[in-house]
């Protein structure tokens, strides 16, 4: 059901319910918005108003108070259709700068930033997801002895991440090999994804590896090439969290029962990767309430993102809490988050 198919009415009250309950986490009554908000008509009149809204499936009666609160239903229908989202006041916006690009540029610093900065200001979790590695640009690479027969690559990518993989050698190699086969793979693979540089190595290094003194070395690269510039995908769908301790005060966590739900998800980091990976598909703000959830750990959630975007690269950021959160603050946190964060990034 649209706002369009309640009168004026309904969606007057109905707002009025969810910003009561938002703000005090009380199940709202007749006579407490009669005296909050300007309704223009009599408690009785609201009270028969919120009755139908409970019959349409926007309202439920809790058995322990004689007030409603908002379901699933309602919050959608607010964040589709009700509630205005403002700028984001100037105080917060600066807040937001301080806490995000302040710091080390390291992609996983950014996030890190991001995500604590998200909770500091909107009070629930704070999540980020990092970009897909497997897209990201290779800046430079280097060849670091470790002994006779073995060697480490060093693969600094963009965005400051840094990637270190263990090459097994047959011999000793001269020092000044090492320095000439680092000068080809830099010229042959700077600027290049980790993707692009698995799929063309071979061919990028065929005219090369069996005509220079390195050759042997160089063949190894092109052996296991699959293996030397792949991202691990533990690493590539690690989720950086907020403090989970600012959820703690909040009524809905005050049951064992609620707080366990939320450990429980923040443990399985590989769902977590996943929802939010599924998200950045969909592009810019998503909006996912209670029981829209397909996993039954975020029954009671809602999850707001925000996905950001540098050159090929993209990502997550949001935040994850109780339904009953304030959606326009939240929204426009997360917005300028997301946009902060492409500014650090770019």
């Amino acid at each position: 059901m649209s706002s369009a198919e309640l009168s004026e009415r309904e969606r007057r009250v109905l707002e009025a319910v969810i910003r009561s309950y938002v703000e005090t986490a009380e199940p709202a009554g007749s006579r407490a918005l009669t005296r909050r908000f300007r309704l223009g008509v009599s408690p009785a009149t609201i009270r028969n108003t919120m009755a139908d809204l409970e019959e349409k499936g926007f309202l439920s009666h809790p058995h322990t108070s004689a007030g409603r609160v908002p379901t699933d239903k309602a919050y959608r229908l607010y964040v589709d259709s009700l509630m205005h989202v403002t700028e984001l006041a100037t105080v917060d916006r600066e807040r937001l700068l301080g806490g995000i690009a302040a710091g080390g540029s390291a992609i996983e610093s950014i996030l890190r930033r991001t995500a604590q900065s998200l909770g500091v200001l909107t009070q629930e979790l704070g999540v980020a997801l990092g970009p897909r590695l497997d897209q990201i640009v290779l800046k430079r690479l280097e060849l670091v002895r470790v002994s006779s027969e073995k060697l480490l690559l060093v693969l600094t990518l963009q965005g400051g991440t840094v990637r270190t993989v263990f090459i097994e050698v047959r011999g000793e190699i001269a020092d000044t090999v090492l320095v000439e086969v680092q000068l080809v793979l830099n010229e042959r693979l700077a600027g290049m994804s980790l993707s692009d540089i698995r799929h063309s190595l071979g061919m990028r290094l065929r005219d090369v590896h069996t005509s220079m003194e390195g050759g042997d070395l160089l063949n190894i690269f092109v052996q296991e090439g699959n293996a030397l510039f792949d991202i691990p995908a533990a690493v590539e769908e690690s989720v950086v969290l907020g403090q989970a301790s600012v959820l703690a005060d909040k009524p809905e966590f005050a049951s064992g029962d609620a707080m366990r739900k939320l450990i429980a998800l923040t443990d399985k980091g590989n769902q977590l990767a996943t929802l939010l990976r599924q998200r950045s598909s969909t592009g810019g703000l998503s909006i996912t309430i209670g029981s829209e959830h397909d996993n039954a750990l975020l029954g009671g959630l809602t999850v707001v993102t925000a996905e950001y975007r540098a050159g090929a690269l993209s990502g997550v950021i949001g935040v994850i809490g109780p339904t009953r959160m304030p959606y326009e603050k939240v929204i426009a946190v997360v917005r300028h988050a997301s946009q902060l964060v492409e500014d650090v990034l770019a």
